[in-house]
């Protein structure tokens, strides 16, 4: 596939080294002649000094052959006049667009959808964010909470404490211990290292497990994992910018919500924003304003400001100072593994929520989710099947019979609105959703191709 990603950012880089190992035809254009020349010197890829608005610049990216665009500049501007070239001057099949004003979002159904500025998929980083950390709010104790098939699977990650109920059991015990519980383990991490599943393999302090339930069963799965442990009351929230007041939002009529922001003309319009919420004006740096707004009263303290290194400061304090758990954005992805697991509870990479967002689009196979995990190198993704036993490797076939690769496995199949945990005797069939784990990136190929349909079948 030939695609041309505009912008090399963070996740105009990230995509792209995501990207050409998959044997796309990469082309990265940016204004910034620094960025490309370090994008150059590790991939192989073309790129385009120059500014991704220019009608000349979008010529010589080679737009006029392209597949697709991703216009992930830090200009909303500059992403949706790239798209509208796209389209006008060459009529590129597909076209992606970061978008992050709000003022644009609140009108996206008359801007994008209804075709007056032809994006073709709207990707919001705040609202994928916003979206991620509600998630966790509802599932107290689980490191990441993520979404297939709208909801009916989600796929949640947990790190085993020295008092959860799984610690010193084995894999094949796990029947017993959840009786009538509907719940596979896809992957199991031991510091760096992925370890193969087996009925012997015993569950250790500081494992990270990966487990795929669906709503219904995640509340006795996250028992086993962490107890019963106390639901979220008192939310504080660091950053009243498009995220914190996005998530104040969200939070308000469930939760006891205060945020906390430092520019007051900012706080009175949040403050209007908002029905049930406390907007304070104050720095969270200070350990006065956090004593006296009872920080430590608070269940989840969100560092959400777009600095990385207040956000991680603001944090620390908050723990120390009694917020029973910590959340912090981190854009800076050498940041992440510094402070995740740590003192800080949750750190969240804004970049690899959007990156698993774009790559839904561009994945071979009807690929309705994806979402990259542990920094790219594992993925679990949502794919449609099509065909019959003639014109399909996958159509009516056990999963036993499958050719799968060594390091990937399926943990559910979705059925209309039934959910089917993954046994070796269960039969796939025609418009199953199938909901993978990878723990190796090298096995996409191996899918994509049990994925495709043959010419008979259309």
């Amino acid at each position: 596939m030939r695609i041309v990603i505009l912008g090399a950012g963070q996740v105009g880089a990230t995509l792209a080294e995501q990207l050409s190992g998959e044997s796309n035809d990469i082309t990265v254009v940016d204004a910034n002649a620094g960025r490309l020349r370090t994008l150059q010197d590790r991939l192989d890829i073309r790129t385009v000094e120059g500014r991704a608005s220019f009608p000349s610049v979008l010529a010589q990216a080679g737009c006029a052959d392209a597949d697709m665009l991703v216009a992930v500049t830090n200009s909303d501007e500059v992403n949706m006049v790239a798209c509208q070239l796209a389209q006008s001057l060459f009529n590129i099949p597909r076209k992606v667009a970061r978008i992050r004003g709000s003022s644009y979002l609140g009108c996206a159904e008359r801007l994008f959808k209804s075709g007056a500025i032809p994006v073709d998929v709207l990707i919001s980083p705040e609202q994928l964010v916003t979206d991620h950390i509600e998630q966790l709010t509802r599932w107290p104790g689980a490191l990441q909470v993520h979404d297939f098939m709208d909801g009916l699977v989600k796929l949640a990650v947990f790190r085993i404490g020295n008092n959860s109920g799984l610690r010193g059991h084995t894999v094949a015990e796990l029947d017993s211990l959840l009786p009538g519980v509907e719940v596979r383990i896809v992957a199991l991490y031991r510091g760096d290292s992925h370890v193969p599943l087996h009925g012997d393999l015993q569950f250790l302090a500081e494992d990270e497990v990966y487990m795929i339930a669906t709503p219904a069963h995640l509340e006795a799965v996250t028992q086993l994992f962490v107890g019963n442990r106390q639901r979220y009351r008192q939310i504080m929230i660091a950053g009243g910018g498009n995220i914190g007041a996005s998530l104040a939002a969200r939070l308000e009529a469930r939760f006891h919500v205060k945020v906390i922001e430092t520019r007051p003309e900012r706080c009175r319009e949040i403050a209007n924003m908002l029905d049930a919420a406390v907007v304070i004006n104050g720095s969270v740096s200070e350990l006065d304003i956090l004593t006296g707004e009872g920080i430590d009263e608070v269940d989840l303290f969100c560092a959400l400001t777009n600095d990385d290194e207040a956000n991680v400061m603001s944090s620390m304090l908050a723990k120390r100072a009694g917020a029973r758990r910590v959340l912090t954005i981190i854009n800076n992805p050498a940041y992440v593994d510094l402070v995740d697991g740590n003192i800080i509870d949750h750190a969240i990479s804004p970049e690899q929520i959007t990156i698993g967002s774009l790559l839904a689009y561009i994945r071979k196979g009807d690929v309705m989710r994806v979402h990259a995990l542990r920094k790219g190198q594992a993925e679990a993704l949502e794919t449609v099947v099509h065909g019959d036993r003639k014109t399909s490797r996958i159509v009516g076939r056990q999963v036993s019979e499958l050719k799968l690769p060594t390091d990937a496995r399926i943990g559910a199949i979705v059925r209309g609105n039934r959910v089917i945990m993954s046994h070796a005797d269960t039969r796939i069939e025609s418009e199953d959703h199938l909901i993978f784990f990878m723990t190796s990136k090298q096995s996409l190929k191996q899918i994509e191709k049990l994925l495709q349909v043959s010419l008979g079948y259309f």
